[in-house]
């Protein structure tokens, strides 16, 4: 803080890197369109930088640039809502029992129901044997950046929040808004995808 009411540029772009991702990934499950998304992070990087004198410090600094945001978003998503229907505005995984729609791994994967083994793996989850170095590449790296970006909105948001800013359960669900076992099953459901693309990037046939 002191860097940033100091006008320290590097310091700025440093928290705008770190954060920006997962600010983009919060507001594009509170606003309709990617560009609307970026918009409202622009908009809050210019009030952060307004207001930083007026921070008082009783939360983190990310808590409450989070905070900024989600009061931007809020506003143009109601201003959005009245020009755009809004069954088609917001993905479905973002309230209530809709978040928990759906099977977190492919059923295809198990016994089929009336079988003798049903409900069990068809076969079983390959461990990953690879070296470190390996797990720190660039390309996979880069897999697990879009299995993150390809990720539904809410799911995307808790993932980025939890796993990627490091904030903890309690700090996500009042930055979002949710109930703690709804933000459990978003965690859940989000982190299974990306290791369903990592699992399947791992073994899948040399070209």
């Amino acid at each position: 803080m002191r860097a940033l009411r100091g006008g320290d540029e590097q310091a700025f772009a440093e928290l705008v890197g770190r954060l920006t991702p997962s600010m983009l990934a919060v507001a594009a499950g509170r606003v309709p369109g990617r560009t609307v998304a970026e918009e409202v992070v622009q908009e809050t990087w210019l009030a952060v930088l307004t207001g930083l004198d007026r921070f008082e410090g009783r939360s983190s600094l990310r808590t409450w640039v989070f905070g900024i945001l989600l009061n931007i978003a809020r506003t143009r998503g109601a201003r959005e809502r009245r020009s755009v229907p809004f069954s088609s505005a917001f993905p479905t995984d973002q309230a209530g029992p809709q978040a928990q729609a759906g099977p977190t791994v492919d059923p295809g994967r198990f016994h089929p129901p009336g079988t003798p083994w049903s409900g069990h793996w068809t076969a079983v989850p390959q461990p990953w044997e690879l070296p470190e170095n390996a797990l720190l590449s660039h390309e996979i790296r880069t897999r697990l950046r879009a299995a993150l970006d390809a990720l539904p909105p809410g799911q995307r948001a808790v993932v980025h929040l939890r796993d990627v800013q490091g904030l903890d359960a309690a700090e996500v669900c009042a930055i979002l808004d949710l109930e703690p076992g709804n933000q459990r099953v978003l965690l859940h459901r989000g982190r299974a995808r990306i290791r369903q693309a990592l699992e399947d990037y791992i073994h899948e046939e040399p070209a």
